[in-house]
């Protein structure tokens, strides 16, 4: 477990640190708990807040995030489940932080099925008690539904032709791991820069989880119990999910005062230091 804890490095730390910068916080609450990298920094500059709660839909996140904020046990609460229903149990919170989409913890389990580097069952769950798991969708959904997954959730130019190709591949048999889709999908998928089983695999995972329904509707419910003078932080990590933030500040803009005409991005030092920062961006809101 400490070895899984030295190697998380939350992104953009200082950048989320400098939002909440001299903002008395009574009530924080974190969607994305993690490891908690971000809960630990936070709770360390601010020793005014009471109430911690740090959500996260993965059991085994929550175990990680209990053991490195033991020395924060009396403010800190753990909840299990999505941020987005949660928030709806609070009357009001004076700070909401998101790091959306999948953990590094995530892809480094390749058991969970997150990763096209290993071999492992179609899983990408981040929450183990749901129902909806990736091989349920490659090999149940109609062709034409997985070309549009593939071409909204992943921006896949070849969505029809990589759906044509699973169609074909799974009437033979049913397709149960990681390699057997990377397999079907390496000779159809765009060829560029990105392994071809990338965007695939983030638009199966966008889908089994619900990430772009759970963002917008986490980040409507926090504008709503932030108290006035509460801030917002989101951190997203693709064009898909930073447009939902943009827009839904934006079209709060009579409740909220954005702080980030543009997303804050990693300085390139950090993205030296920790590669999987290099899409990262924050965007940020004042309650008025």
């Amino acid at each position: 477990m400490q070895e899984v804890l030295m190697k998380h490095v939350p992104v953009l730390l200082r950048e989320v640190l400098a939002v909440f910068t001299d903002v008395n916080i009574r009530t924080f609450f974190d969607g994305t708990l993690g490891a908690g990298g971000h809960a630990q920094a936070i709770l360390t500059a601010h020793p005014e807040i009471v109430r911690y709660i740090g959500v996260d839909r993965d059991p085994k996140a929550l175990e990680l995030a209990g053991e490195r904020l033991k020395e924060f046990e009396d403010r800190v609460e753990l909840w299990h489940g999505s941020y987005s229903k949660q928030i709806q149990e609070l009357d009001h919170v004076d700070a909401f932080l998101i790091d959306v989409g999948v953990s590094s913890m995530q892809f480094d389990e390749i058991e969970r099925g997150f990763s096209f580097r290993g071999d492992a069952p179609l899983d990408m769950r981040m929450n183990p008690d749901d129902i909806l798991t990736a091989e349920e969708i490659v090999n149940r959904y109609s062709e034409k539904e997985l070309a549009r997954i593939f071409f909204e959730y992943g921006e896949e130019r070849r969505s029809r032709q990589v759906a044509q190709a699973i169609v074909e591949a799974r009437r033979k048999k049913r397709l149960r791991t990681t390699q057997e889709l990377v397999e079907v999908v390496r000779p159809v998928a765009t060829r560029g820069k990105l392994h071809p089983a990338t965007l695939i695999f983030q638009a199966l995972r966008i889908v089994v989880n619900d990430e772009l329904g759970e963002l917008e509707r986490g980040l409507k419910g926090a504008i709503e119990r932030l108290n006035s003078q509460g801030r917002l932080a989101a951190i997203s990590f693709h064009s898909l999910e930073d447009r939902i933030v943009k827009n839904v500040l934006r079209d709060a803009k009579e409740e909220l005062t954005v702080l980030t005409k543009k997303p804050i991005e990693p300085t390139r030092e950090e993205m030296r230091l920790n590669l999987r920062s290099r899409s990262a961006k924050l965007r940020a809101a004042e309650k008025k």
